[in-house]
């Protein structure tokens, strides 16, 4: 995997395999005193005992755990795959995953973002990027490797952002509006930019995320700002609120499958009171009949 790393992984799969393997090496010593066991002797008990050991001493969310042992369930799989081992452990396992509320930024609170003036030029550039991933859709990792080839003329005249998603590898194809637009050609002449052949000076996830905490204390926006809710708030704020079919939502997302575009597709109440002042205005045209 570590050699392969730009040719189908990543980094960040690499250190999450890494993390996983750590936390078995932990599970071991804690459960059965030992450093090491044959690969024969993981069976149903082993894997719902690091389940356990998970939540109970490394404090892992449910979720969280479940992404360790799926991991740790396709290393085992190769095992089975290569006949190493004559049965599969996970064969009675089943992990669910528990949905959780995803958070998002509002109307109100991207203006507030999108007026914010900053002495730091950090900071300055940190929200620029995240305003940026707020009106595409894209991750702060697609929007890293972006390139001028990756802006093109679309049928209707307009730029659009046509780019391969890393995780994914599947096409994202987004109309170019307003925000990102000016922020692209506010960095037009940023001296980085030169240097990679890209379109905006990205920073690390890391760095961003510790800048957006400030960010948030800047623009009094009480949420926990992370670079993940980005396309939770394109989705949700900026496209399916406004009335953009989940079709379209799940093109300009890069989804493959519809089923991943309705995690995002939560009705808000705003829309709900839009759509119900419409019925009300219907209704009294019908009682005046």
């Amino acid at each position: 995997m570590e050699k392969l790393i730009g040719k189908g992984y990543t980094k960040g799969t690499m250190q999450r395999y890494n993390a996983c393997k750590k936390h078995i090496e932990d599970y071991l010593l804690f459960s059965y005193k030992k450093k090491d066991i044959p690969v024969q002797d993981v069976d149903h008990k082993f894997i719902t005992g690091f389940d356990h050991y998970l939540k109970s001493q490394k404090d892992c969310a449910h979720n969280t755990a479940l992404k360790y042992i799926v991991n740790f369930k396709k290393i085992i799989r190769i095992a089975y795959a290569n006949q190493w081992i004559d049965r599969d452990p996970f064969f009675h396992w089943k992990g669910t995953w528990k949905s959780a509320e995803r958070e998002y930024l509002t109307d109100l609170e991207l203006q507030k973002m999108v007026e914010a003036e900053f002495d730091l030029p950090r900071l300055d550039l940190v929200r620029d990027i995240f305003l940026f991933c707020c009106y595409t859709g894209l991750a702060f990792a697609d929007v890293k490797k972006l390139s001028g080839n990756d802006v093109v003329l679309g049928m209707n005249g307009k730029k659009w952002i046509k780019t391969i998603r890393q995780k994914t590898k599947s096409l994202s194809s987004i109309p170019l509006l307003d925000v990102p637009a000016t922020i692209i050609d506010k960095y037009k002449d940023h001296p980085q930019l030169k240097i990679k052949n890209t379109i905006l000076p990205v920073l690390t996830n890391q760095k961003s995320n510790a800048y957006l905490k400030e960010i948030a204390d800047v623009c009094g926006i009480k949420k926990n700002l992370t670079t993940h809710l980005v396309r939770h708030t394109f989705a949700t704020t900026v496209t399916l609120s406004k009335g953009v079919p989940i079709e379209s939502v799940g093109k300009m997302l890069g989804h493959k499958s519809l089923k991943t575009t309705q995690i995002y597709a939560k009705v808000l109440d705003e829309k709900v009171g839009r759509d119900m002042e419409v019925l009300e205005k219907q209704l009294r045209k019908v009682n005046q009949v």
